[in-house]
């Protein structure tokens, strides 16, 4: 009934709600296996990778508490990996102990495939983050775990003020939110780039198009892209459920439910934002931990090697996979005359930092020789690691750097090799792959 390929484990005694969610969630991708009782979900993580799990509970147990406790449970199980779970069907009360998400119905395929890819990164990322201060503090180190926020959860309200928009507003205050107002589009983003928000609300009432248009910005920003945006309109309005997803909201409620539910499901997500972002920044703070290479704040050599050995270590112990990739630069004619004047060993400290600001906050990237990078991706196959290491190759390749005087400025290229992590590896043969790929085709 399952693919060994499986990503998420859905837990329902039957298909009412678990069956068009699988079949959803099957074709975004996130391949998904279904267990009808504790011990089949139990066995399933045993076997499988499994990434994410989704409670459903209403079917999971004889009582929403045994559905509560077996999601408790489904984490014990698959630790050491930290396994995200998500409940199904819960309605407005607080968030249960247990769960990492509420997701109340219904609930649409596109809408659960990008809360899974915000919690499985923010799983791994917690999982590097503990990796990264042990490596750190065996080397003297010191990296600063995610300090908690208490400050109120700050919502940003964007729309016309209907009398059931500004009841959700009031709602979100009650839950101890601090709800910002902006009537336009305009003042809404004037208030994104002054200030830090943890959830946005858009009111769309019946149409949608300037709604949509806002999150879209919102998502080619890169502060503001992690931000959780919900959509609130009319049930007689019209608008595509999964282009709205894909197109980047969040959630979608109507405005005729109760606000009080709307308000806790927006709270959900503000939580959620604020725990990964608070993870992504203790992760960025390890360029100040004194151990980088200074001139690019990449991990250094040793460095690198050290906390290589440690991840390989933890990837098979949790089943996951970790691919690891080299950047070597490319020989040209330009680079060439680039290096014999000096120019490239200026322009090669740039180089390196913007690879390092082009990976994930959970990935490691290190600067094995003076035109050598090397890339550590956790929880991440070879062909996605490949595409990565593409993206970044590109962004570089489209930045000219000073060729000196008189001289044309200069670009850069990269040739790439990947290599993911196979079983019984050692992380450093790997390594030793992925350079081997990197090398240049005339080398060989």
């Amino acid at each position: 009934m399952s693919s060994p390929q499986a990503r998420v484990l859905l837990v329902a005694k039957d298909d009412r709600l678990a069956g068009p969610l699988s079949e959803g969630l099957d074709r975004l991708g996130w391949r998904t296996i279904t267990a009808r009782g504790p011990y089949a979900a139990i066995a399933a993580l045993s076997d499988l990778g499994i990434e994410a799990a989704m409670v459903d509970l209403v079917s999971a147990g004889d009582s929403e508490t045994d559905g509560l406790a077996l999601a408790r449970r489904l984490k014990a199980a698959a630790a050491p990996r930290r396994l995200p779970v998500v409940a199904l069907g819960r309605g407005p009360e607080a968030h249960p102990a247990g769960v990492d998400i509420v997701m109340a119905e219904p609930v649409h395929p596109a809408q659960a495939a990008l809360r899974l890819e915000q919690l499985v990164r923010a799983a791994v990322s917690e999982e590097e983050l503990e990796l990264r201060a042990s490596t750190f503090a065996e080397r003297g180190g010191r990296l600063q775990t995610p300090t908690p926020i208490d400050t109120p959860y700050r919502v940003l309200t964007i729309g016309e003020p209907a009398p059931r928009f500004l009841a959700l507003a009031n709602a979100l205050n009650c839950m101890g939110a601090e709800a910002v107002a902006a009537f336009t589009s305009f003042t809404a983003f004037d208030y994104l780039h002054e200030k830090p928000f943890d959830a946005v609300v858009l009111w769309a009432g019946q149409g949608s198009a300037e709604a949509l248009s806002i999150t879209a910005g919102m998502r080619r920003n890169t502060r503001l892209f992690h931000i959780p945006a919900v959509l609130v309109m009319e049930r007689q309005a019209e608008l595509g459920v999964s282009e709205a997803f894909h197109r980047g909201v969040s959630d979608i409620a109507l405005a005729d439910e109760p606000p009080e539910g709307v308000a806790a499901r927006v709270m959900e997500l503000a939580r959620a934002h604020r725990r990964a972002g608070g993870i992504r920044q203790a992760l960025e703070r390890a360029r100040g931990s004194g151990l980088m290479d200074p001139v690019t704040g990449l991990f250094t050599r040793e460095l690198f090697a050290v906390h290589l050995a440690r991840i390989a270590a933890a990837a098979r112990q949790r089943r996951r996979p970790l691919t690891v990739c080299v950047l070597r630069l490319a020989e040209r004619p330009e680079v060439a005359a680039a290096r014999s004047g000096g120019w490239l060993d200026r322009a090669l400290p740039q180089i390196g930092s913007m690879i390092g600001r082009l990976v994930r906050a959970e990935d490691t990237a290190a600067r094995l020789a003076p035109e050598v990078f090397a890339l550590a991706l956790p929880a991440t196959p070879q062909l996605p690691a490949r595409a990565a290491a593409d993206r970044i190759a590109a962004v570089v390749g489209c930045t000219a750097f000073d060729g000196g005087p008189e001289q044309k400025p200069f670009v850069v290229e990269f040739d790439i090799g990947v290599a993911e992590l196979v079983p019984g590896e050692n992380a450093a043969v790997a390594l030793e792959r992925a350079a081997v790929r990197a090398a240049p085709a005339r080398a060989g």
